[in-house]
């Protein structure tokens, strides 16, 4: 079951980078370019929302059960990262893309919508790329 969970948390992590990517461009090109709040636009930032929501619970589910999780080997740069440092990002992270999508829902203006969705979304995409255990940081995780 955690190998299981951890291919899934890895996997949709490319579904949720990919929709906070494409979302954050769409809303900060129809900020600047002043173009208007279509349907389409607050699909695809509700679908970006779901995915991001998905992940955390995964993650949730994995940080109980992962043995990479322990606070009495904080010294140790890996069982750091995956008990402090990537849950505490990946958390404010969260927390950030949902209060923008929460905020543009109650903006009147389609260009403050869009401000607030490129705002939020890309300051949450920029924590979650710093969060997550890229190959190269020696922490374990590879690509998929």
């Amino acid at each position: 079951m955690y190998s299981g969970l951890v291919h899934a948390h890895s996997g949709l992590r490319w579904i949720a980078l990919v929709l906070l990517v494409v979302a954050s461009l769409v809303a900060i090109s129809k900020w600047l370019g002043r173009s208007g709040y279509t349907d389409g636009n607050r699909k695809l930032y509700l679908f970006t929302l779901i995915a991001v929501h998905t992940q955390l619970i995964l993650g949730l589910v994995l940080y109980f059960i992962s043995p990479k999780v322990n606070f009495g080997l904080l010294s140790e740069k890996v069982y750091r990262f995956y008990t402090v440092e990537h849950t505490t990002g990946m958390l404010i992270a969260i927390i950030l893309v949902t209060v923008g999508y929460s905020l543009s829902k109650r903006a009147i203006d389609t260009t403050k919508k869009q401000r607030l969705i490129g705002i939020f979304y890309g300051i949450g995409l920029l924590l979650i790329l710093a969060s997550i255990p890229w190959p190269g940081r020696n922490l374990g995780a590879g690509w998929y």
